[in-house]
């Protein structure tokens, strides 16, 4: 239900965006002919009249839209935690708002179904991505057992300005992730809390597990990055097999055209994205996956975001990605980080076509820490592993 409220609102606010639009082409129309009138020394009286009648549409227009996006951000939030009666579960907790992490104003929802239970931060995928409606709908699960929380990083979502785009660095997120589980662990009252990280969140969760151990119980990784430069290469690879199997030339042509990773300056994210599209496209159609693909439509309209946080989501996906990606070209997880004092859990998926599976094998056969897991789902393992060193 609302869901479709937000659709009603998105489709109210393209309309008058669409009316904004005519009336200024109406506008300038008007005062074309107005100059052509004077030039001519003709009276401009009936254009001058419409241009007067259009302004004043125009001017009533910018104000409802203003109003409607203002309604919009006011009213976003996320949706309550119901008990099978439909009434909002007892000592559940279901919060959004705004927190400061290093004088930086950053968004974060808080889902569980009991608040006592052990806090879990989950750092999304991107950068620049937002994953706080996509983690409520595809991982509800988690919020039997745990406390969500879902942090909106600078540069996504209604975090997009939180910090300057161009300024943004692989240490910001770092720092401002210490910040907010500092604030969580102060707020829980508890000594340590979770990770679980998604693709470039999961590295983003390695980073501050090798930074502050003393204060997670543990990381777990989905999505696992290991390598970026080498994820690059091998998933442009793929794809160009994928496509001459196919006989796809506009594909393969694009990917002649753009060369091989690792890409550098205004187009990281439409390079990267001829490549990682027909990978999401390609996984989506394979059976032996489940829920494959993006629900992005979804997502942007679903209730924690205003129609701003809507266009932030795609600026975040466009913009951040095409700054900061560049800045993993030269992370290998293997090199740096395979030592970690904090136990360390990895959940995959056999067929898994973006993250290759074997770079975190080889990251897993090689990590030392207290405990270690790795469970594959219809994977070669049908035990998860557990090796203690």
């Amino acid at each position: 239900m609302r869901n479709e409220k937000e659709m009603v609102m998105a489709i109210i606010a393209a309309i008058l965006l669409a009316a904004v639009v005519i009336s200024l082409i109406i506008s300038l129309v008007c005062a074309v002919q107005i100059a052509i009138c004077k030039r001519k020394r003709v009276s401009p009286k009936t254009a001058g009249v419409r241009l007067k009648k259009t302004a004043i549409l125009l001017a009533s227009l910018a104000v409802l839209m203003t109003i409607l996006i203002a309604l919009s951000q006011f009213a976003a939030h996320t949706p309550q935690i119901l008990d099978q009666n439909g009434k909002v579960q007892a000592n559940s907790i279901a919060e959004l708002y705004q927190v400061e992490l290093n004088g930086h104003q950053e968004w974060i929802s808080i889902r569980g179904k009991n608040r006592s239970n052990p806090v879990l931060l989950f750092l999304a995928g991107g950068p620049g991505g937002t994953q706080m409606a996509a983690t409520r709908y595809a991982l509800a699960g988690l919020e039997e057992r745990f406390v969500v929380v879902n942090w909106d990083q600078p540069g996504s979502g209604k975090s997009y300005n939180a910090v300057s785009n161009e300024t943004i660095t692989v240490g910001t997120y770092v720092k401002d992730g210490l910040a907010l589980t500092e604030l969580l662990r102060k707020r829980f009252g508890t000594e340590k809390i979770y990770l679980m990280g998604e693709s470039w969140g999961s590295a983003l969760g390695i980073f501050l597990s090798d930074a502050a151990p003393e204060k997670y119980h543990a990381f777990i990784g989905t999505g696992q990055m290991v390598d970026f430069k080498e994820t690059e290469i091998t998933d442009y690879k793929k794809v160009m097999e994928l496509a001459k199997a196919r006989n796809d030339e506009k594909t393969v042509q694009k990917l002649v055209t753009n060369g091989i990773p690792p890409y550098y300056g205004q187009d990281v994210t439409w390079k990267s994205a001829v490549y990682l599209n027909y990978l999401s496209d390609y996984m989506e159609k394979d059976p032996q996956i489940t829920n494959g693909g993006y629900h992005t439509l979804r997502d942007m309209l679903s209730p924690e975001y205003g129609l701003v946080d809507s266009v932030n989501y795609l600026r975040g996906v466009i913009h951040t990605f095409n700054h900061v990606y560049p800045q993993l070209y030269d992370i290998d997880l293997r090199k740096k980080y395979a030592k970690l004092k904090i136990p360390v859990y990895f959940f995959l998926g056999r067929h898994d076509a973006n993250a290759p599976v074997s770079l975190t094998q080889q990251y897993y056969d090689s990590l030392v820490a207290p405990q270690k897991r790795s469970c594959m789902v219809r994977a070669f393992r049908t035990q998860p592993v557990d090796e203690r060193e």
